[in-house]
Protein backbone atom coordinates (compact mmCIF):
# COMPACT_ATOMS: atom_id res chain seq x y z
CA UNK A 1 0.00 0.00 0.00
CA UNK A 2 2.57 2.21 1.21
CA UNK A 3 4.61 1.48 -2.47
CA UNK A 4 1.60 2.50 -4.06
CA UNK A 5 1.31 5.66 -2.68
CA UNK A 6 4.79 6.40 -3.31
CA UNK A 7 4.29 5.68 -6.86
CA UNK A 8 1.20 7.72 -7.19
CA UNK A 9 3.64 11.06 -5.50
CA UNK A 10 6.09 10.37 -7.91
CA UNK A 11 4.00 10.31 -10.81
CA UNK A 12 2.29 13.18 -9.37
CA UNK A 13 5.89 15.00 -9.27
CA UNK A 14 6.94 14.43 -12.36
CA UNK A 15 3.56 15.86 -13.40
CA UNK A 16 4.38 19.03 -11.64
CA UNK A 17 7.52 19.16 -12.58
CA UNK A 18 6.21 19.19 -16.61
CA UNK A 19 3.92 22.28 -15.45
CA UNK A 20 6.21 24.18 -14.01
CA UNK A 21 8.65 23.78 -16.90
CA UNK A 22 5.68 25.07 -19.34
CA UNK A 23 5.42 27.79 -16.71
CA UNK A 24 8.91 28.67 -16.96
CA UNK A 25 8.69 28.95 -20.73
CA UNK A 26 5.98 30.81 -20.70
CA UNK A 27 6.23 33.26 -17.85
CA UNK A 28 10.34 33.18 -16.22
CA UNK A 29 13.27 35.17 -16.38
CA UNK A 30 14.21 34.79 -20.48
CA UNK A 31 17.93 34.14 -19.73
CA UNK A 32 17.34 31.35 -17.32
CA UNK A 33 14.57 29.89 -19.99
CA UNK A 34 17.40 29.44 -22.67
CA UNK A 35 19.64 28.46 -20.60
CA UNK A 36 17.72 25.87 -18.56
CA UNK A 37 16.57 23.90 -21.82
CA UNK A 38 19.55 24.36 -23.78
CA UNK A 39 22.09 23.24 -21.73
CA UNK A 40 20.96 19.79 -21.96
CA UNK A 41 20.26 20.07 -25.71
CA UNK A 42 24.35 21.27 -25.69
CA UNK A 43 25.74 18.31 -23.63
CA UNK A 44 23.50 16.32 -26.25
CA UNK A 45 24.60 18.06 -29.48
CA UNK A 46 28.43 17.39 -27.84
CA UNK A 47 27.94 13.78 -27.18
CA UNK A 48 26.36 13.80 -30.75
CA UNK A 49 29.42 15.49 -32.05
CA UNK A 50 31.78 13.27 -30.44
CA UNK A 51 30.18 10.58 -31.62
CA UNK A 52 31.21 11.75 -35.42
CA UNK A 53 34.59 12.93 -34.18
CA UNK A 54 35.27 9.25 -32.58
CA UNK A 55 34.53 7.60 -35.52
CA UNK A 56 36.93 10.11 -37.47
CA UNK A 57 39.91 9.69 -35.09
CA UNK A 58 39.69 5.75 -35.15
CA UNK A 59 39.26 5.83 -38.59
CA UNK A 60 42.19 8.55 -39.20
CA UNK A 61 44.69 6.03 -37.72
CA UNK A 62 44.09 3.60 -40.71
CA UNK A 63 44.84 6.62 -42.93
CA UNK A 64 43.85 9.62 -44.38
CA UNK A 65 42.34 8.37 -46.89
CA UNK A 66 40.01 6.34 -44.85
CA UNK A 67 38.82 9.57 -42.94
CA UNK A 68 38.47 11.29 -46.03
CA UNK A 69 35.95 8.61 -47.51
CA UNK A 70 33.83 9.04 -44.17
CA UNK A 71 33.60 12.60 -45.14
CA UNK A 72 33.07 12.19 -48.77
CA UNK A 73 29.87 10.28 -48.25
CA UNK A 74 28.47 12.51 -45.16
CA UNK A 75 26.35 14.46 -47.98
CA UNK A 76 25.05 11.36 -49.14
CA UNK A 77 23.17 10.08 -45.82
CA UNK A 78 22.45 13.38 -44.93
CA UNK A 79 20.18 14.19 -47.73
CA UNK A 80 18.13 10.89 -46.49
CA UNK A 81 18.16 12.15 -42.97
CA UNK A 82 16.26 15.10 -44.06
CA UNK A 83 13.17 14.10 -44.08
CA UNK A 84 13.77 12.93 -40.70
CA UNK A 85 14.83 16.41 -39.60
CA UNK A 86 11.97 17.89 -41.44
CA UNK A 87 9.37 15.84 -39.41
CA UNK A 88 11.53 16.70 -36.36
CA UNK A 89 11.08 20.30 -37.03
CA UNK A 90 7.61 20.28 -37.83
CA UNK A 91 6.97 17.84 -34.32
CA UNK A 92 8.65 20.04 -31.89
CA UNK A 93 6.75 23.45 -33.88
CA UNK A 94 3.44 22.04 -33.77
CA UNK A 95 3.26 20.21 -30.57
CA UNK A 96 5.23 23.18 -28.50
CA UNK A 97 2.19 25.64 -29.44
CA UNK A 98 -0.51 22.90 -29.08
CA UNK A 99 0.80 22.23 -26.02
CA UNK A 100 1.31 26.29 -25.54
CA UNK A 101 -2.51 26.37 -26.43
CA UNK A 102 -3.64 23.73 -23.88
CA UNK A 103 -4.66 21.25 -26.66
CA UNK A 104 -2.99 18.14 -25.32
CA UNK A 105 -5.17 15.34 -26.73
CA UNK A 106 -4.83 17.10 -30.61
CA UNK A 107 -1.01 16.89 -29.42
CA UNK A 108 -1.03 13.10 -28.80
CA UNK A 109 -2.86 12.42 -31.92
CA UNK A 110 -0.34 14.59 -33.95
CA UNK A 111 2.11 12.35 -32.09
CA UNK A 112 1.20 9.31 -33.11
CA UNK A 113 0.95 9.87 -36.80
CA UNK A 114 4.39 11.41 -36.59
CA UNK A 115 5.91 8.46 -35.37
CA UNK A 116 4.17 5.84 -38.08
CA UNK A 117 4.50 8.28 -41.04
CA UNK A 118 8.68 8.66 -40.27
CA UNK A 119 9.66 5.09 -39.20
CA UNK A 120 7.63 3.67 -42.44
CA UNK A 121 9.30 6.66 -44.64
CA UNK A 122 12.61 5.54 -43.08
CA UNK A 123 12.24 1.92 -43.75
CA UNK A 124 12.05 2.92 -47.89
CA UNK A 125 14.67 5.58 -47.60
CA UNK A 126 16.75 2.37 -46.29
CA UNK A 127 16.31 0.18 -48.97
CA UNK A 128 16.60 2.81 -51.57
CA UNK A 129 19.98 4.29 -49.89
CA UNK A 130 21.54 0.67 -50.13
CA UNK A 131 20.95 -0.05 -53.34
CA UNK A 132 22.11 3.78 -55.31
CA UNK A 133 25.01 4.18 -53.21
CA UNK A 134 27.76 3.24 -55.53
CA UNK A 135 25.95 4.78 -58.22
CA UNK A 136 25.71 8.45 -56.06
CA UNK A 137 29.59 7.93 -55.36
CA UNK A 138 30.41 7.66 -58.92
CA UNK A 139 28.52 10.65 -59.83
CA UNK A 140 30.37 12.36 -56.93
CA UNK A 141 33.97 11.76 -58.48
CA UNK A 142 34.60 8.40 -56.30
CA UNK A 143 37.26 6.52 -58.36
CA UNK A 144 38.93 3.29 -57.42
CA UNK A 145 39.92 2.37 -53.52
CA UNK A 146 38.98 5.55 -52.38
CA UNK A 147 34.85 5.01 -53.67
CA UNK A 148 34.74 1.27 -52.78
CA UNK A 149 35.71 2.06 -48.93
CA UNK A 150 33.11 5.64 -49.27
CA UNK A 151 30.69 2.72 -50.75
CA UNK A 152 31.20 0.38 -47.94
CA UNK A 153 30.80 2.65 -44.99
CA UNK A 154 27.81 4.75 -46.75
CA UNK A 155 26.10 1.09 -47.19
CA UNK A 156 26.28 -0.22 -43.56
CA UNK A 157 25.16 3.84 -42.84
CA UNK A 158 21.71 3.56 -44.03
CA UNK A 159 20.46 0.67 -41.73
CA UNK A 160 20.60 3.07 -38.72
CA UNK A 161 17.71 5.54 -40.35
CA UNK A 162 14.89 3.62 -38.90
CA UNK A 163 16.26 4.22 -35.72
CA UNK A 164 17.21 7.79 -36.01
CA UNK A 165 13.82 8.62 -37.39
CA UNK A 166 12.36 7.30 -34.28
CA UNK A 167 15.24 8.92 -32.29
CA UNK A 168 13.82 12.67 -34.17
CA UNK A 169 10.38 12.10 -32.98
CA UNK A 170 11.40 11.03 -29.49
CA UNK A 171 13.35 14.32 -29.22
CA UNK A 172 10.78 16.57 -30.68
CA UNK A 173 8.47 15.38 -28.26
CA UNK A 174 10.95 15.64 -25.46
CA UNK A 175 11.97 19.25 -26.70
CA UNK A 176 8.50 20.58 -27.28
CA UNK A 177 7.08 19.48 -23.81
CA UNK A 178 10.46 21.58 -22.34
CA UNK A 179 12.30 18.15 -21.58
CA UNK A 180 15.32 18.92 -22.95
CA UNK A 181 17.32 15.94 -19.70
CA UNK A 182 15.90 12.77 -21.03
CA UNK A 183 17.31 12.91 -24.71
CA UNK A 184 20.64 13.68 -23.33
CA UNK A 185 20.62 10.94 -21.05
CA UNK A 186 19.96 8.70 -24.18
CA UNK A 187 22.78 10.37 -26.39
CA UNK A 188 25.41 9.90 -23.65
CA UNK A 189 24.15 6.55 -23.23
CA UNK A 190 24.35 5.66 -26.92
CA UNK A 191 27.73 7.55 -27.60
CA UNK A 192 29.59 5.01 -24.95
CA UNK A 193 28.42 2.22 -26.33
CA UNK A 194 29.91 4.05 -29.90
CA UNK A 195 33.59 4.86 -28.34
CA UNK A 196 33.48 0.74 -26.43
CA UNK A 197 32.24 -0.66 -30.35
CA UNK A 198 34.43 1.77 -32.59
CA UNK A 199 38.10 -0.02 -31.48
CA UNK A 200 36.53 -3.13 -31.34
CA UNK A 201 34.95 -3.93 -34.25
CA UNK A 202 37.99 -1.38 -36.25
CA UNK A 203 41.14 -3.16 -35.49
CA UNK A 204 40.32 -6.47 -32.77
CA UNK A 205 38.00 -7.51 -34.80
CA UNK A 206 39.78 -6.11 -37.74
CA UNK A 207 36.75 -4.78 -40.03
CA UNK A 208 38.44 -1.37 -40.74
CA UNK A 209 35.79 1.42 -41.92
CA UNK A 210 33.13 -0.91 -42.40
CA UNK A 211 33.77 -1.46 -38.43
CA UNK A 212 33.56 1.85 -37.58
CA UNK A 213 29.71 2.17 -39.32
CA UNK A 214 28.64 -1.21 -38.02
CA UNK A 215 29.41 0.33 -34.23
CA UNK A 216 27.63 3.67 -35.18
CA UNK A 217 24.43 1.52 -36.31
CA UNK A 218 24.47 -0.68 -33.76
CA UNK A 219 24.78 2.22 -30.94
CA UNK A 220 22.11 3.88 -32.70
CA UNK A 221 19.78 1.06 -32.25
CA UNK A 222 20.05 0.95 -28.27
CA UNK A 223 19.24 4.95 -28.56
CA UNK A 224 15.91 3.92 -30.54
CA UNK A 225 15.06 1.32 -28.21
CA UNK A 226 15.88 3.12 -24.43
CA UNK A 227 13.74 6.16 -26.62
CA UNK A 228 11.00 4.19 -27.01
CA UNK A 229 10.82 3.24 -23.20
CA UNK A 230 10.78 6.61 -22.13
CA UNK A 231 8.13 7.46 -24.64
CA UNK A 232 5.67 5.05 -23.05
CA UNK A 233 5.98 5.95 -19.76
CA UNK A 234 2.68 6.94 -18.28
CA UNK A 235 4.04 10.68 -17.38
CA UNK A 236 4.81 11.33 -20.83
CA UNK A 237 2.23 13.98 -21.78
CA UNK A 238 2.49 13.10 -25.23
CA UNK A 239 2.43 9.16 -24.94
CA UNK A 240 0.79 7.79 -28.64
CA UNK A 241 -1.60 5.33 -28.56
CA UNK A 242 -1.37 3.22 -31.71
CA UNK A 243 -4.69 0.82 -30.73
CA UNK A 244 -7.27 1.20 -34.12
CA UNK A 245 -4.57 3.08 -35.56
CA UNK A 246 -5.99 5.16 -38.87
CA UNK A 247 -3.95 7.64 -40.60
CA UNK A 248 -5.40 11.27 -40.81
CA UNK A 249 -5.05 13.17 -43.30
CA UNK A 250 -5.56 16.94 -42.06
CA UNK A 251 -2.54 15.89 -39.38
CA UNK A 252 -0.32 14.69 -42.33
CA UNK A 253 -1.32 17.77 -44.05
CA UNK A 254 -0.35 19.77 -41.61
CA UNK A 255 2.86 18.16 -40.59
CA UNK A 256 4.41 18.26 -44.12
CA UNK A 257 3.33 21.72 -44.37
CA UNK A 258 5.18 22.57 -41.34
CA UNK A 259 7.95 19.89 -42.41
CA UNK A 260 8.34 20.40 -45.92
CA UNK A 261 9.47 22.96 -46.19
CA UNK A 262 12.45 22.30 -43.27
CA UNK A 263 13.00 18.65 -45.59
CA UNK A 264 13.75 20.98 -48.69
CA UNK A 265 16.09 23.19 -46.48
CA UNK A 266 17.99 20.40 -45.25
CA UNK A 267 17.38 18.52 -48.45
CA UNK A 268 18.81 21.06 -50.63
CA UNK A 269 21.74 21.87 -48.32
CA UNK A 270 23.02 18.13 -48.40
CA UNK A 271 22.95 17.92 -52.54
CA UNK A 272 24.71 21.15 -52.21
CA UNK A 273 27.25 19.70 -50.03
CA UNK A 274 27.56 16.44 -52.19
CA UNK A 275 28.24 19.09 -55.10
CA UNK A 276 31.00 20.84 -52.88
CA UNK A 277 32.25 17.79 -52.39
CA UNK A 278 32.92 17.25 -55.81
CA UNK A 279 34.95 20.17 -56.05
CA UNK A 280 36.86 19.73 -52.85
CA UNK A 281 38.14 16.01 -54.20
CA UNK A 282 38.85 17.30 -57.41
CA UNK A 283 41.87 19.59 -55.26
CA UNK A 284 42.98 15.92 -53.70
CA UNK A 285 42.02 13.27 -50.50
CA UNK A 286 44.16 16.26 -48.39
CA UNK A 287 41.82 18.82 -48.91
CA UNK A 288 39.06 16.68 -48.55
CA UNK A 289 40.16 15.23 -45.47
CA UNK A 290 40.74 19.14 -44.42
CA UNK A 291 37.33 20.35 -44.89
CA UNK A 292 36.00 16.80 -42.81
CA UNK A 293 38.71 17.62 -39.76
CA UNK A 294 37.89 21.29 -39.53
CA UNK A 295 34.11 20.92 -39.95
CA UNK A 296 33.96 18.09 -37.29
CA UNK A 297 35.79 20.58 -34.94
CA UNK A 298 33.59 23.66 -35.42
CA UNK A 299 30.52 21.49 -35.12
CA UNK A 300 32.04 21.08 -31.47
CA UNK A 301 32.62 24.47 -30.49
CA UNK A 302 29.56 25.62 -31.97
CA UNK A 303 27.12 22.90 -30.30
CA UNK A 304 26.48 25.33 -27.28
CA UNK A 305 25.28 28.11 -29.94
CA UNK A 306 23.37 25.93 -31.76
CA UNK A 307 21.82 24.52 -28.62
CA UNK A 308 20.24 28.08 -28.11
CA UNK A 309 18.47 28.21 -31.34
CA UNK A 310 17.19 24.44 -30.88
CA UNK A 311 16.15 25.86 -27.22
CA UNK A 312 14.50 29.33 -28.81
CA UNK A 313 12.41 26.57 -31.22
CA UNK A 314 10.67 25.63 -27.86
CA UNK A 315 9.98 28.65 -26.36
CA UNK A 316 9.09 30.39 -29.76
CA UNK A 317 6.00 27.56 -29.95
CA UNK A 318 4.72 27.80 -26.58
CA UNK A 319 4.77 31.54 -26.32
CA UNK A 320 2.93 31.75 -29.23
CA UNK A 321 0.90 29.07 -28.97
CA UNK A 322 -0.05 31.38 -25.62
CA UNK A 323 -0.46 34.68 -27.77
CA UNK A 324 2.51 36.00 -26.37
CA UNK A 325 4.63 37.81 -28.85
CA UNK A 326 6.53 40.32 -26.69
CA UNK A 327 8.44 36.79 -25.09
CA UNK A 328 8.77 35.76 -28.51
CA UNK A 329 10.79 38.77 -29.64
CA UNK A 330 12.44 39.37 -25.86
CA UNK A 331 13.58 35.40 -26.47
CA UNK A 332 14.63 36.08 -30.25
CA UNK A 333 16.98 39.34 -29.00
CA UNK A 334 18.61 37.23 -25.98
CA UNK A 335 19.46 33.71 -27.97
CA UNK A 336 21.23 35.88 -30.21
CA UNK A 337 23.61 38.10 -27.46
CA UNK A 338 24.62 34.23 -25.92
CA UNK A 339 25.06 32.88 -29.54
CA UNK A 340 27.27 35.75 -30.28
CA UNK A 341 29.39 35.71 -27.04
CA UNK A 342 29.62 31.97 -27.66
CA UNK A 343 31.03 32.76 -31.52
CA UNK A 344 33.17 34.97 -30.51
CA UNK A 345 35.36 33.17 -28.22
CA UNK A 346 35.19 29.75 -29.58
CA UNK A 347 36.35 31.49 -32.91
CA UNK A 348 39.42 32.92 -30.63
CA UNK A 349 40.28 29.36 -28.90
CA UNK A 350 40.27 27.97 -32.60
CA UNK A 351 42.34 30.45 -33.68
CA UNK A 352 45.06 30.66 -31.38
CA UNK A 353 45.05 26.61 -31.00
CA UNK A 354 44.83 26.26 -34.52
CA UNK A 355 47.97 23.74 -34.66
CA UNK A 356 47.58 21.83 -31.71
CA UNK A 357 43.77 20.68 -32.43
CA UNK A 358 44.66 19.69 -36.00
CA UNK A 359 47.61 17.40 -34.89
CA UNK A 360 45.13 16.03 -31.90
CA UNK A 361 42.65 14.56 -34.58
CA UNK A 362 44.66 13.76 -37.70
CA UNK A 363 46.25 10.54 -36.02
CA UNK A 364 48.17 9.00 -39.53
CA UNK A 365 50.27 11.91 -39.98
CA UNK A 366 51.20 10.51 -43.45
CA UNK A 367 50.10 12.50 -45.11
CA UNK A 368 51.39 16.45 -44.26
CA UNK A 369 49.63 18.53 -46.89
CA UNK A 370 46.44 17.45 -44.45
CA UNK A 371 47.93 19.08 -41.79
CA UNK A 372 48.47 22.37 -43.93
CA UNK A 373 45.35 22.58 -45.28
CA UNK A 374 43.59 22.49 -42.13
CA UNK A 375 45.48 24.87 -40.58
CA UNK A 376 44.59 27.13 -43.18
CA UNK A 377 40.33 26.59 -43.14
CA UNK A 378 40.83 26.33 -39.35
CA UNK A 379 42.18 30.63 -39.32
CA UNK A 380 39.66 31.69 -42.33
CA UNK A 381 36.69 29.30 -39.89
CA UNK A 382 37.41 31.44 -37.12
CA UNK A 383 36.14 34.56 -38.44
CA UNK A 384 33.11 33.35 -39.33
CA UNK A 385 31.84 31.35 -35.92
CA UNK A 386 29.53 34.47 -34.41
CA UNK A 387 27.80 34.34 -37.91
CA UNK A 388 27.26 30.48 -37.43
CA UNK A 389 25.47 31.41 -33.88
CA UNK A 390 23.49 34.02 -35.36
CA UNK A 391 22.10 31.19 -38.39
CA UNK A 392 21.17 29.02 -35.32
CA UNK A 393 19.15 31.37 -33.69
CA UNK A 394 17.79 32.33 -36.69
CA UNK A 395 16.97 28.90 -38.05
CA UNK A 396 15.41 28.51 -34.21
CA UNK A 397 12.61 31.42 -34.19
CA UNK A 398 11.50 30.72 -37.91
CA UNK A 399 11.23 26.72 -37.38
CA UNK A 400 9.53 27.14 -33.54
CA UNK A 401 6.58 29.93 -35.38
CA UNK A 402 6.22 27.35 -38.09
CA UNK A 403 7.55 29.37 -40.46
CA UNK A 404 9.95 26.78 -42.26
CA UNK A 405 9.89 28.38 -45.43
CA UNK A 406 11.95 31.33 -43.96
CA UNK A 407 14.74 28.61 -42.66
CA UNK A 408 14.35 26.44 -45.95
CA UNK A 409 15.25 29.64 -47.93
CA UNK A 410 18.50 30.00 -45.71
CA UNK A 411 19.82 26.52 -45.72
CA UNK A 412 18.96 26.56 -49.46
CA UNK A 413 20.44 29.71 -50.08
CA UNK A 414 23.56 29.63 -48.37
CA UNK A 415 24.95 27.02 -50.64
CA UNK A 416 23.30 27.52 -53.56
CA UNK A 417 23.06 31.22 -53.83
CA UNK A 418 26.32 32.04 -52.60
CA UNK A 419 29.16 29.63 -51.65
CA UNK A 420 28.84 27.49 -54.64
CA UNK A 421 29.25 30.01 -57.61
CA UNK A 422 31.63 31.59 -55.33
CA UNK A 423 33.82 28.33 -55.04
CA UNK A 424 32.93 28.04 -59.01
CA UNK A 425 35.05 31.40 -59.41
CA UNK A 426 37.61 30.87 -57.63
CA UNK A 427 38.21 27.33 -59.04
CA UNK A 428 38.13 28.97 -62.44
CA UNK A 429 39.73 32.63 -62.37
CA UNK A 430 41.53 32.36 -59.99
CA UNK A 431 44.76 30.68 -58.20
CA UNK A 432 43.68 30.50 -54.45
CA UNK A 433 43.45 27.03 -54.47
CA UNK A 434 41.59 25.47 -51.93
CA UNK A 435 41.70 29.17 -50.00
CA UNK A 436 39.09 29.89 -52.10
CA UNK A 437 37.06 27.09 -50.55
CA UNK A 438 37.59 27.93 -47.46
CA UNK A 439 36.57 32.21 -48.28
CA UNK A 440 33.47 30.76 -49.66
CA UNK A 441 32.09 28.90 -46.88
CA UNK A 442 32.66 32.15 -44.58
CA UNK A 443 31.70 34.81 -46.66
CA UNK A 444 27.90 32.69 -47.17
CA UNK A 445 27.48 32.54 -43.42
CA UNK A 446 27.70 36.41 -43.56
CA UNK A 447 25.52 36.83 -46.39
CA UNK A 448 22.86 34.89 -45.21
CA UNK A 449 23.20 36.02 -41.72
CA UNK A 450 21.78 39.48 -43.52
CA UNK A 451 18.88 38.04 -45.17
CA UNK A 452 17.51 36.13 -41.87
CA UNK A 453 17.75 39.61 -40.35
CA UNK A 454 15.79 41.27 -42.46
CA UNK A 455 13.13 38.73 -42.61
CA UNK A 456 13.06 39.30 -38.26
CA UNK A 457 12.57 42.85 -39.18
CA UNK A 458 9.95 42.78 -41.79
CA UNK A 459 8.21 40.20 -39.70
CA UNK A 460 5.15 38.04 -41.08
CA UNK A 461 6.84 35.04 -39.80
CA UNK A 462 5.11 34.84 -37.00
CA UNK A 463 1.22 35.21 -38.01
CA UNK A 464 0.95 32.65 -40.64
CA UNK A 465 1.04 29.62 -37.39
CA UNK A 466 -1.32 31.36 -35.53
CA UNK A 467 -3.99 31.41 -38.41
CA UNK A 468 -4.06 27.86 -39.32
CA UNK A 469 -3.06 25.68 -36.71
CA UNK A 470 -4.37 27.47 -33.59
CA UNK A 471 -7.65 28.59 -35.77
Amino acid sequence: MEKKRIEILSKKGDSLMKQDKSELIQNGDMYKVLLTLSVPIMINSIIQTLYNLVDGIWVSKISSVHFAATSFVWPINFLFIALGIGLSVAGTSLLSQLLGAGRFKEAKEYTSQLMVSSFLTAIVFTVIGVAISPYIIRVMGGEGDFADLANTYLRISFLDLPFMFLYFNINSMMNAQGNTVTPTILSAVSAMINVILDPVFIFTFDMGIAGAAWATVLSRVVLALLGIKFVFKNDNNLKPDFRGFKFNKNILAEIVRVGLPASIGQTGASIGFMFLNGFIVSYGTATMAAFGMVNRVTNLVMQPAMAVGAALTAVVGQNLGANQLDRVTESFIKASKIALYIGIIGGALIFIFNKTIVNFFIQSKDDPEVIVQSITYMKYVAFSMPLMGLFSVLQGIFQGSGNTKYSMAMEIGRLWAVRLPMILIFKNFSDFGPSGIWFSMCFSNLIVCFYGLWIYKIRGWDKQVLNSILK
